[in-house]
């Protein structure tokens, strides 16, 4: 009872200033500042002879009335603040509201924490880290303009989404930012995609094909094994831009949903492992029995794997699907930069498959 009482103390008034003691046996005791600070807070009262018995052990009474005590207290600070301490109880009840989250959350992407690490890197921090991420939305940067590492690196937690502990209400389930987005490497191209706009800030490409492309405009360098758009290219596919063959891309037909990538990624459930569900297709394709609506994927998938052994005939790709440095003609260049941004998109063509199967034909026509 004595090591709770006492480390509830430091915990709550850690980092206090230097006080003179106000009971006659705590002078030089490793919490007279901590205890000083709670008895000018009204908390603890010590003893009639001016003692406090900093090593007397606590009885289950004293407890209690300390921790009413500091109830009172807590809730009279957070009163300061338009808010009181039993709101904490609209996210923090017997539901399962949190607990069902975060278990869908731990199998997603984003919480298995796979690249995470890449946040102590001040060109990724921004969307590696979660911490990053939360930063770079305050400051109002776009990836390319972070110029800080996090120190400690987190997963895209709950807080790189939602504004966790900003209200202490339900409220705190709001999303961080649902502004337009303005693609950095796309000029003139802006996402405006309702609360996909928040995954939009990092699903974007980091790279664009004409720096790739000499001066004469007739070859292009894959100057590295990661050459090309970059892993999170799907805002940019939906909108139809940033492929490097000469092909028309418009918005798909996805994009005019109300909210985006929430809307199918998180359905009407909020499902956080964020796979989208067959269920939610069928509000606009009725009788869908899987994504690959009228076999759109298998068509990508087939038009991928085409292009494939063309670029690896052609060179540009090794045996094992990496990316082969050169300078090479710049429609075959464009070919190998569609098949990466296609594939890393991920959704088979579902995000635009339009687009997507134009950006493969072209590829294919280079060959």
């Amino acid at each position: 009872m004595l090591f709770m009482l006492v480390t509830v103390l430091v915990v709550l008034v850690a980092g206090t200033i230097a006080y003179a003691a106000v009971f006659t046996d705590i002078t030089g005791h490793w919490a007279e500042d901590e205890i000083t600070s709670m008895y000018e807070e009204g908390i603890v009262k010590g003893h009639e002879d001016g003692t406090y018995g900093p090593e007397e052990l606590v009885t289950r009474a004293q407890m209690a009335v300390f921790l009413d005590r500091l109830h009172e207290d807590l809730s009279a600070e957070m009163g300061d603040g338009g808010m009181d301490a039993d709101s904490c109880k609209a996210c923090h009840d017997d539901s399962s509201l949190i607990t069902s989250k975060q278990t869908a959350w731990a199998m997603s992407g984003h919480g298995t924490g796979e690249s995470y690490e890449r946040g102590n890197s001040s060109g990724c921090s921004g969307c590696h880290s979660g911490e990053g991420f939360s930063a770079m939305v305050a400051a109002g940067q776009s990836p390319n303009e972070v110029e800080t590492a996090s120190d400690e690196p987190t997963r895209q937690d709950c807080r790189a989404c939602h504004d966790i502990h900003t209200s202490y209400t339900d409220t705190d389930w709001s999303l961080e930012t649902t502004a337009a987005v303005d693609m950095f490497e796309v000029e003139g191209e802006t996402y405006d995609g309702g609360e996909g706009n928040l995954c939009a800030n990092c699903h974007q490409v980091r790279h664009i094909f004409s720096d790739s492309v000499s001066a004469d405009g007739e070859t292009a360098t894959v100057d590295s094994s990661h050459w090309g758009a970059h892993h999170g290219p799907q805002s940019d596919v939906m909108l139809g831009i940033a492929g490097a063959a000469d092909v028309e891309g418009r918005p798909s037909g996805h994009y005019s949903l109300g909210d985006t990538c929430v809307t199918c990624h998180l359905g009407e459930n909020n499902n956080h492992t964020f796979e989208p569900d067959v269920e939610d297709c069928q509000t606009c394709h009725s009788g869908a029995e899987s994504l690959d609506v009228n076999g759109a994927q298998t068509a990508i998938q087939d038009k991928l794997d085409e292009l494939e052994v063309a670029l690896k005939a052609g060179g540009l790709l090794d045996a094992e699907g990496e990316k082969v440095e050169g300078t090479y003609p710049k429609a075959q260049a464009a070919a190998l930069w569609d098949w990466t941004m296609i594939s890393e998109d991920g959704s088979l063509g579902v995000h635009n498959p339009d687009y997507a199967m134009d950006l493969l034909d072209a590829g294919l026509a280079a060959f």
